[in-house]
């Protein structure tokens, strides 16, 4: 991905690097629940909804036996009143119906186009209700929106923990215009995250052409259905009010449907249809309070991607990281200063005594990665602006950097004064088939970072000149170590990267451990583990050993081939995505990088989509900049991740983990606790075709005290919900699955004496 544009901050994408040439190959780039323990949680709702135990089991698809009656436009035959299943396997609709019924769309709608479709009849009769409303939760609740069909998932660890929502009394009348139903979740800042134990509101707009009843539920990242009611609807544009308050964090996806009239919540730019997302932030400080940071600089996340969501913004005015990165976590953005932005047309216009930093960098709480790439025309061997080839004046440039070091200088003492250094990008992606290639030769390229090096460190003492910065890992790799003869070393006090790592795309279905231990060694070197060792091995004995390490771009896209629509992304994709994003920023953190950018903050139009953590709801295939978004379980698992692994120092891969469990172990600054997250993954039961198996995991023992000692740790899910679990002889039974558990405990030498520390890693 490039760097580059005019929107504030710089920080979108301008031009979108489909592949680099590696080894003759176009690789594609930006490609559980804790232990078992105790029932789900049992849902607040209204009363329309309060059905029996053995009600609830009969609307449930899942909880039946289903029999097939008839193949798609066939007939399916059968006496009284019996619940029907129509669609696929993974996206069906269920409707009750009496002495038989045609198997086609004019029955059913179309809950999986392009599919051949089945029926299916239920095991369970359906049962007479004398209550209208909830005649219609019946039917209408088991009615299967199709991105949002229930994935199986672990029972939650600890039921105190819930969503309740209770309809307001009265209802009132909404806009005429507009799709048949409408929900929103007003009264956030934007962002639709809200906080822990706090009330919040959802509103639901129907505009029925005759009385009816509505059905409503939502569902977390694992397709877990944790409230849902029923109401009453009045013909015309009504707005009916969800009071809700969660003491359950993540992700959530609200549902709802018409028993007369059927419809679903309408796709809303890259949001598909039938959902309403919205998040619930984690609080993780009654087992993990905040750290105090001695230097701002140790803050280990940053992002890409703006969005002017404030109110009274647009793009692109105003300041778009705010509050999106703040309730993220997300402290690192990138600042720009590169040579053909600041002097385009001719040298001297840059002054850094009247250059002044951007408004929403002068709080001095997001901190600065400062871009040097590309050189302008007028100093181009071309004549042509340019990324490719050493700049004609190495005076020129020496000189340029010289000014820019002074300002950074002065900007670093008087708004970061607790940062202890200035730290600077000097190319991006020079990939030989990237969007930014490097063509000149590789002694030039030594030679631009000899001059930027002299020139910034000429008037910035506390400069830290860093680079290559390749697409890939194995890229990054490879130039190291082909530029170390060339003397690269002696002209970069830090190493950054991009964090991609597969050659089929950095996706659901290709997560970063999906080669580790392939057989052909030319791929198993790309297993993102394996890759980060091979990084640090080659700081050590051709670089600055202890060198700071910052991987400054690294997403997770849909799978390759597919696309934006109202039917995509399912509620599986969805979630998978989430769980790859934490485990892949995990893996580089705990491989030892000091600080690792998430890309990209909404979905954009990129040529593989679905990078972004938040949906874009102004633009079906998403843009840069937009001002209206709503979050994916991404999002919810990185605001639990900064929460818990910001503030630490990595302690590295726990030892002797059987194949397909990952663990790796962090310490709080300051001498605090140990968080361990853990998670495991299997090949075969993680794709597309399997339909992400959240369910498929391990037990793993791990040990968290000394030996003979007994006591509780705190386990948090992916979204940061909380248990307490015990130990015994000083170790800790899990359920390990796709998603990953964080474990925290007291014993750090404990946990010390069970790491690899990554090579040439020096802890804060």
């Amino acid at each position: 991905m490039t760097d580059g544009g005019d929107f504030p901050g710089k920080t979108y994408v301008l031009r979108l690097r489909l592949c680099f040439d590696l080894k003759g190959k176009c690789l594609a780039l930006p490609t559980l629940l804790s232990v078992m323990l105790a029932a789900a949680i049992v849902s607040g709702c209204d009363s329309a909804s309060a059905d029996s135990e053995q009600s609830a089991k009969a609307m449930d698809p899942q909880a039946r036996s289903w029999t097939k009656c008839a193949d798609e436009n066939g007939s399916c035959a059968f006496s009284g009143t019996r619940d029907v299943r129509y669609g696929t396997q993974a996206h069906d609709v269920v409707k009750s119906l009496s002495n038989g019924t045609s198997c086609d769309n004019g029955v059913f709608g179309d809950p999986s186009p392009g599919d051949v479709k089945q029926c299916w009849i239920s095991d369970v009769k359906a049962t007479a209700d004398t209550s209208a409303s909830a005649a219609g939760a019946a039917s209408a609740h088991a009615r299967w929106e199709g991105n949002a069909a229930p994935i199986k998932a672990p029972l939650r660890a600890n039921s105190a923990q819930a969503l309740r929502c209770d309809k307001s009394p009265d209802a009132a009348a909404g806009n005429a215009q507009g799709d048949l139903i409408e929900g929103d979740t007003p009264g956030s800042d934007g962002t639709r995250l809200f906080t822990l134990d706090h009330s919040f509101q959802i509103v639901i707009t129907t505009r029925a052409a005759r009385d009816d009843t509505l059905a409503w539920r939502i569902r977390d990242a694992w397709g877990t259905e944790q409230a849902s009611g029923a109401y009453g609807v009045a013909q015309g544009a009504r707005q009916v009010t969800l009071n809700c308050t969660s003491s359950l964090a993540g992700y959530f996806a609200l549902s709802a449907s018409l028993e007369q009239e059927h419809g679903q919540l309408p796709a809303r730019g890259t949001r598909p249809a039938g959902i309403v997302t919205f998040g619930v932030l984690p609080d993780v400080s009654a087992s993990v309070p905040p750290v105090h940071f001695p230097r701002a600089d140790l803050h280990r996340f940053g992002g890409q991607g703006t969005a002017f969501i404030a109110p009274g913004e647009r793009c692109c005015d105003g300041d778009g990281y705010r509050p999106l990165y703040t309730r993220l976590g997300l402290t690192w953005i990138n600042d720009n200063r590169n040579w053909y932005k600041e002097e385009p047309d001719r040298a001297d216009t840059f002054n850094p005594d009247t250059r002044q930093l951007e408004p929403w960098l002068r709080k001095g709480d997001l901190l600065r990665l400062i871009q040097l790439d590309g050189f302008p025309g007028w100093v181009s061997p071309t004549g042509k602006q340019t990324h490719s080839y050493l700049p004609k004046s190495a005076t020129a440039l020496r000189d340029y950097m010289q000014r820019v070091g002074t300002e950074s200088s002065r900007a670093r003492s008087t708004v970061f004064p607790t940062q202890s250094g200035n730290y600077y990008q000097v190319t991006w992606e020079p990939d030989a088939e990237g969007g930014l290639p490097w063509r000149d030769t590789d002694g030039n390229f030594v030679e631009l970072y000899k001059v930027v090096y002299e020139g910034i460190h000429a008037t910035d003492p506390n400069a830290v000149v860093m680079g290559p910065t390749y697409g890939s890992v194995v890229a990054n790799v490879e130039w190291l170590k082909r530029l170390a003869p060339l003397g690269l070393a002696k002209y970069l006090d830090g190493i950054a990267i991009h964090g991609y790592y597969d050659p089929n795309g950095n996706s659901p279905s290709h997560p970063p451990e999906r080669l580790m231990n392939a057989s052909d060694p030319q791929q198993a070197q790309y297993a993102l583990p394996t890759a980060m060792r091979a990084l640090r091995r080659v700081m050590v004995e051709r670089y600055r050993p202890g060198a700071k390490l910052f991987v400054t771009e690294t997403g997770i896209s849909y799978d390759n081939g597919d696309e934006y629509g109202p039917h995509y992304p399912p509620n599986d994709v969805l979630y998978a995505q989430g769980a790859v994003v934490a485990r892949t920023h995990l893996i580089l953190l705990g491989e030892g990088a000091d600080m690792t950018y998430i890309f990209y903050s909404n979905d954009s139009p990129a040529a593989t989509p679905g990078y972004g953590v938040f949906f874009d709801l102004d633009h079906p295939k998403g843009t840069f900049g937009p001002g209206i978004i709503s979050p994916k379980p991404a999002a919810l698992g990185i605001a639990a991740m900064t929460r818990l692994i910001d503030g630490t120092a990595t302690l590295g891969p726990v030892k002797r983990t059987p194949a397909g469990v990952y663990a790796y172990a962090f310490e709080r600054l300051n001498g605090g606790k140990v968080i361990t997250a853990a998670w495991t993954h299997d090949n075969a039961k993680w794709n597309k075709s399997t339909h992400f198996d959240p369910t498929a995991g391990v037990k793993w023992r791990l040990q968290v005290d000394a030996p003979g000692s007994t006591g509780k740790v705190t386990v948090f899910d992916m979204m940061g919900n909380p248990s307490s679990v015990a130990y015994a002889n000083g170790y800790v039974t899990l359920a390990l699955t796709e998603t990953p558990l964080y474990v925290v405990s007291s014993n750090a030498a404990v946990m010390k004496a069970n790491v690899t520390t990554p090579a040439g890693y020096v802890a804060p």
